[in-house]
């Protein structure tokens, strides 16, 4: 029997195909690819400008660095993330002060925002977990009441919407990933989106060693090598191309699964706003006892993903509070077969699997 994987994504002969170009061309570490790439997400996304860089991580970073964040300094973020978010603001010599998110959806609740403020507080990083939009407006509020700075973790987000626009390009800068287990990949690979002329170019400084290029005889700035490179570029420039045809399967997956989950009293479906234009990524569920029903579904050949610990559990990260509504997606939180290229059948089979689970523990 086929596994069923939790993640289905492919590449093929049209990206094999501009890679070789790209090759042919000489066009191997950052250049004219990469500048076409982010050309190209800058004109889909309507913000003035875009640098890619080596993963949604250090575009994170990168972005929080450009921007004047540093030691002792202190980013709120929500409770609910891969751990990278936290990392970045680690990594960029910054404290993350965490934020409890939503009780119906992992996103940062913003009533909770004002209490985490101190006078080294310098920015916020809201997260748009799985394509979901967190509340922009209120942020954005929250931070010009305080002078804060807002960098968008949409790094599960690319082209998700909201009634503002694109998640990603409504604050100081907006990270996106590139990886794997996105709408469109490059395998690795960060984009850093922003509409102010001056931090575009401190991100470019930032990723490239701080200098504007090789050939220098000034040490302008701090930086590190975060360049991306053209190879992978031309894998980004194939997938662009597929990008709305995504965007249609990802939808179709997740509303097969709605339509279908209703029937079992052991799953809560984490919602997702399509109609509002988030994309749902992942499709995933709240289960009352999660690990026996992974066991199982493993058993009958569908590979799930447990949701990641709530990121304040990390112990170097010198945090401490309570976050009900974070623990409930940590301990409670599956991932249901996904992807851009997860075959629709696939949840066929899912259903399948849990009734027959449900069944047994009826």
């Amino acid at each position: 029997m086929n596994k069923v994987s939790w993640w289905r994504t492919t590449f093929g002969q049209e990206e094999v195909q501009k890679l070789g170009e790209s090759v042919a061309e000489h066009h191997i570490s950052q250049g004219p690819v990469t500048e076409e790439l982010e050309s190209k997400v800058a004109e889909a996304l309507g913000v003035q400008y875009v640098a890619a860089t080596t993963s949604g991580s250090s575009a994170l970073m990168v972005a929080l660095v450009a921007l004047g964040i540093g030691r002792g300094d202190e980013v709120i973020i929500p409770n609910r993330s891969w751990i990278s978010t936290a990392h970045a603001v680690l990594f960029a010599g910054a404290k993350a002060v965490f934020v409890d998110v939503m009780p119906d959806v992992p996103v940062i609740d913003t009533s909770k925002i004002r209490e985490k403020i101190t006078p080294r507080t310098k920015a916020i990083m809201p997260v748009h977990l799985a394509g979901r939009s967190c509340d922009m407006d209120e942020i954005r509020a929250i931070a010009d009441e305080h002078d804060l700075l807002v960098v968008e973790d949409a790094c599960q987000a690319l082209f998700s919407r909201n009634s503002s626009g694109y998640l990603g390009a409504q604050s100081d800068a907006g990270c996106f990933s590139l990886a794997v287990t996105k709408l469109i990949s490059t395998g690795q690979g960060g984009l850093i989106a922003t509409n102010n002329r001056d931090t575009w170019e401190a991100l470019k400084l930032v990723g490239n060693n701080g200098v504007a290029d090789i050939f220098t005889d000034t040490w302008s700035r701090s930086g590190f090598n975060f360049k991306y490179t053209d190879l992978l570029a031309s894998f980004g420039l194939v997938q662009m191309t597929k990008v709305s045809e995504r965007i249609a399967h990802v939808t179709e997956l997740y509303s097969r699964y709605a339509s279908a989950l209703t029937e079992f009293s052991f799953l809560r479906l984490i919602p997702v706003n399509v109609e509002a234009g988030e994309i749902p990524l992942y499709v995933e569920v709240l289960c009352d006892d999660r690990q026996p029903l992974i066991d199982f579904l493993e058993d009958q050949g569908v590979q799930t993903r447990a949701l990641p610990p709530d990121m304040h559990l990390s112990p170097y990260l010198d945090s401490s509070g309570e976050f009900p509504n974070s623990k409930v997606f940590s301990e409670r939180g599956l991932m249901l077969p996904s992807g851009p290229t997860q075959p629709l059948e696939s949840v066929d089979r899912v259903v399948e699997a849990l009734r027959m689970y449900g069944k047994r523990n009826a």
